[in-house]
């Protein structure tokens, strides 16, 4: 594969743009990456988000290398949605993109059942397009041992490769070493104690227009209340959030986004390991024409604001964390480990070290404090992802409570061979909000969910609901209650009846009422475990009728085993109930799927 055509490097300018569609930052990083490999080869490159960039002017790219990650059943992430759908319409001609070399670099979990079908398709449809294919899609593979990276190390080399064949080295010029440091993509300036104006932000606007992640709304928190028994392993809470102001409307199946903070003693660590001055102020610039900043930031900001609501130094650092600090370590002894770890044969190392412990990045600062004392600050938006926001599910509906949402929130918080148990950053930091201590607030915005209810108040809703997947079922359960539909059906899962059956006596009321039946399945109340697929085989009769009525069924629950679970009980009702073969029961659930009967929203 590849192009025939040979680039003659002194007519046609060196030029690579890379694209990537990333949910959790993952392929983001790894984009940028790849832009820093490349501008070690000399080429002009931009590295930019999917959605960010114009389109239609691909079609005048020479070189484009995508990165593009696959979400939930196989779907793309947020920031290339509208690139997706731009890409598969049926009016583009098969050789409006005859002049693009191109390259993808999936990323995905191959115990999902679509596992990379995001990088796959993409890359069938640009070859459909007339783009020339440098190699086969890479399929980065989360469950490998060594990551993605297993995967991905070698094909970028057999890519760099091919590319510099197509286009050579300008002559006099050889490769970058690791060894140099390449120029930030930022500028700091710091205001001495005197400098109060600095540079001002730029006027209020007038209409921010609706709220999103550079414009969030600060709700402020009315309850903080836990949902399961004290005695109960899993700490989960029911927050309840107030929106008055902030004209968002929600609708069941909506997403709450909301943008955590670390915690003010990591904050304090952080500055204290850096040498940094948390009250210190700076003003932060793109350093490249077209560079955006990564986040909105004060102007001036402080290091605090920065460290505390910014940079992500309770995630687990990626690769390129390892690759950057070796370069500015100043002590042989951690220099030489670092660069262990960002070598081919330091991989699993590496893995041993961070990724399968789960160690953070402030961790791995104080294991390195001679590194991470001669980190410069203008250093550190290259070295440190930001802070990504977390996604809930909505679990209220305004209809029940006009200007406020609730969310369902399990703390996270687990061992690994680190003495100390792992938080998860958001669920710890939300849980710790305490209203009655004084006034708190939690930035967020709203967008739509997977989850589409019906219209039609004769139309049967199905819900399988393990665990707190039932939150967006709460919220659609308030919603058709208040618009008087009944037809509501949950099966819901849990361990203990006792501890963490939530809403439980909302359930029953309205059951009481007959706008609900519930079937709880509690898998720890007796010797043999029962999940809510078992209560969905004992209903097949009633399951298989609700379809002949129209009916939809509706799963948010754990990505990995759930859906698959569910699957089996619904084609083995299918089968007995309707008299399908196995191929034709499997063919059955696909068509209800197609047509937005089945929907799914899970997440890993």
């Amino acid at each position: 594969m590849g192009s025939d055509k040979a680039k003659d490097s002194e007519m046609e300018e060196r030029r690579l743009l890379i694209l990537f569609g990333s949910q959790t930052g993952t392929a983001e990083d790894l984009g940028e990456r790849i832009g820093r490999q490349a501008k070690r080869r000399h080429f002009q490159c931009r590295v930019d988000a999917l959605d960010s960039y114009p389109v239609a002017n691909l079609i005048d790219e020479p070189l484009v290398i995508f990165v593009c990650a696959t979400t939930g059943q196989g779907d793309p992430p947020d920031n290339m949605k509208n690139f997706w759908r731009f890409l598969f319409r049926k009016s583009l001609s098969p050789g409006s993109l005859c002049q693009l070399d191109y390259a993808v670099l999936g990323l995905g979990d191959s115990s999902y059942p679509k596992f990379n079908f995001v990088a796959k398709k993409l890359h069938k449809r640009l070859h459909q397009l007339g783009g020339c294919p440098l190699l086969p899609a890479a399929l980065g593979d989360d469950q490998h041992d060594l990551g993605p990276d297993a995967a991905v190390d070698p094909w970028l080399a057999d890519l760099w490769e091919k590319i510099l064949q197509l286009y050579p080295l300008p002559p006099g010029l050889q490769i970058l070493s690791p060894d140099i440091i390449l120029p930030s993509r930022f500028t700091f300036r710091f205001l001495d104690g005197n400098d109060q104006t600095g540079c001002p932000d730029p006027p209020a606007e007038s209409d921010p227009g609706p709220t999103c992640e550079r414009h969030p709304f600060p709700a402020r928190v009315l309850s903080n209340q836990r949902v399961t028994s004290e005695s109960h392993f899993q700490d989960v809470r029911l927050i309840e959030l107030d929106l008055a102001g902030s004209g968002i409307q929600t609708a069941a199946g909506d997403l709450a986004l909301i943008a955590p903070r670390n915690a003010p003693e990591d904050v304090e660590l952080f500055c204290r390991l850096l040498n940094l001055d948390p009250r210190r102020r700076f003003l932060v610039e793109p350093a490249e024409q077209g560079t955006a900043l990564p986040f909105p930031l004060p102007r001036p900001c402080s290091i605090g604001h920065l460290v505390e609501n910014c940079l992500d130094i309770a995630g687990v650092p990626r690769r390129s964390f390892f690759e950057l600090a070796a370069q500015l370590s100043p002590d042989e002894r951690e220099r030489e480990k670092l660069r262990e770890f960002v070598s081919a044969p330091g991989q699993e190392e590496l893995y041993a070290y961070c990724h399968r412990p789960r160690r953070t990045t402030l961790e791995v600062l104080s294991d390195f404090p001679k590194t991470a004392a001669a980190i410069p600050c203008h250093l550190l938006l290259d070295l440190i992802p930001r802070i990504r926001a977390r996604a809930f599910s909505i679990a209220s509906s305004m209809l029940a409570f006009p200007d406020r949402i609730q969310i369902l929130v399990a703390v996270v918080r687990y061992k690994t061979r680190l003495a100390r148990p792992r938080r998860g950053l958001c669920s710890t930091w939300l849980a710790s909000l305490d209203p009655a201590r004084g006034p708190v607030q939690v930035p967020l915005w709203v967008k739509k969910g997977g989850l589409q209810f019906p219209d039609d108040p004769d139309t049967p809703v199905v819900m399988v609901a393990p665990g707190t997947g039932v939150a967006p079922f709460r919220a659609a359960i308030q919603e058709r209650e208040a618009q008087g539909k009944r037809g509501n059906f949950l099966f819901f899962g849990c361990r203990h009846r006792a501890h963490d059956f939530y809403f439980w006596d909302e359930w029953a009321e309205l059951s009481d009422r007959g706008f609900l039946s519930v079937f709880p399945a509690f898998s720890r109340d007796q010797e043999e475990k029962i999940y809510v697929q078992h209560r969905l085989r004992e209903n097949q009769a009633l399951l298989w009728e609700l379809l002949c009525r129209g009916a939809r069924i509706y799963l948010a629950g754990s990505a990995k085993e759930v859906p698959e679970c569910i699957a089996e009980a619904l084609c083995s009702g299918f089968e007995s109930e309707g008299g399908l073969s196995a191929p034709q029961a499997a063919e059955f659930l696909a068509a209800l799927e197609r047509a937005g009967r089945f929907q799914a929203e899970t997440w890993s």
